[in-house]
């Protein structure tokens, strides 16, 4: 009964996105629900012993702070990023690796994003929206894991910082977001995309917060964009990440 509950909860609670934070039904079920990408997610479900050991992991990881409510969101995010500095990050896949520079000037998503990679999130999530000549979008999966460690952390939105001007070019690292109830256009703390539009993406410009850019893996990120998708733009293969810092 358990299990059950839980797979319900999950398929009516969450929102993943094309470019926007809408989390995905599982790759095995796309095929067959397309659009319903943009407005639910599965997981996968593990033993009771598996769960038990990934949540008392998690809980060790992140500690007392966490879950972080919304309205302290900006200065937790604030305080973490004098105490992390660090902006070089590696994304790690079998196609190649994807080094990107965080800017300094998007500081929220900045601390957001080291802040998670320490914590581990990425590592085992996916590339799991691949839209050739526009996007390739990562930090999903469907994977219980995921989003047991997404509820450890928060349910919250980072404010937008488009006010740093960074613009949607080739190359540029860019932050997902929730569609729904969402005026203020804030970022979803845990999905981003890669522009792979050599044209760039302005239409995306003010809509999401640029918060990087590629420095190296380009190319990775073009191979990336070429695998075979379903219908919902999840790949039938999935593309594994884990993200590291580099300085």
């Amino acid at each position: 009964m358990r299990y059950s509950l839980s797979i319900i909860a999950i398929f009516l609670t969450l929102l993943c996105a094309s470019c926007e934070d809408k989390n995905s039904s599982q790759k095995n079920a796309a095929e067959n629900v397309a659009d319903k990408m943009k407005e639910n997610d599965s997981a996968a479900i593990e033993t009771a012993e598996n769960y038990a050991e990934e949540e008392e992991e998690q809980q060790t990881v992140l500690g007392e702070a966490y879950p972080i409510p919304q309205e302290e969101l900006i200065p937790f995010l604030t305080q973490y990023g004098k105490e992390n500095p660090e902006n070089r990050v590696r994304i790690i896949t079998s196609f190649g690796d994807i080094e990107v520079t965080l800017f300094r000037d998007t500081a929220l998503h900045r601390a957001n994003f080291i802040m998670l990679v320490k914590n581990g999130y990425f590592d085992n999530t996916y590339f799991h929206r691949v839209a050739p000549g526009f996007v390739i979008q990562g930090g999903n999966s469907d994977n219980e894991a995921t989003y047991e460690m997404r509820q450890d952390v928060g349910n919250y939105l980072i404010p937008s910082e488009f006010e740093a001007g960074h613009k949607h070019a080739y190359g540029a690292f860019s932050a997902a977001k929730y569609s729904e109830q969402n005026v203020s256009k804030a970022s979803s703390p845990f999905e981003f995309f890669i522009v792979v539009d050599k044209g760039g993406s302005p239409h995306l410009n003010n809509d999401h917060t640029v918060f990087g850019r590629v420095t190296s893996g380009m190319d990775v990120a073009e191979k990336i964009a070429q695998v075979e998708t379903g219908q919902s733009e999840w790949p039938i293969d999935n593309v594994q990440i884990d993200v590291e810092i580099i300085e």
